[in-house]
């Protein structure tokens, strides 16, 4: 027995993305990536320094570091 295939006509895939138009919206500029935790880390320990060394408040050094990282950033 013969075996009936429908040829069916393809389309050529492009690999470019859809043209826009001129009149397409501008872009939102991407949001800033926050800090590394490395820079916290190095952040909060130049504050345990200037604190005179001491221990026992190292959550306290580690936020506002990273506070101080965020709002410089901006």
């Amino acid at each position: 027995m013969a075996r009936h295939t429908a040829n069916k006509p393809t389309e050529p895939s492009s690999s470019k993305p859809p043209a826009t138009s001129a009149r397409s919206k501008p872009r939102a500029p991407e949001p800033r990536p926050g800090p590394t935790n490395e820079q916290i880390a190095r952040r909060a320990y130049e504050i345990f320094l200037a604190r005179g060394g001491t221990h026992g408040s190292s959550e306290q050094d580690w936020f506002q570091a990273e506070r101080e990282l965020r709002l410089g950033r901006q």
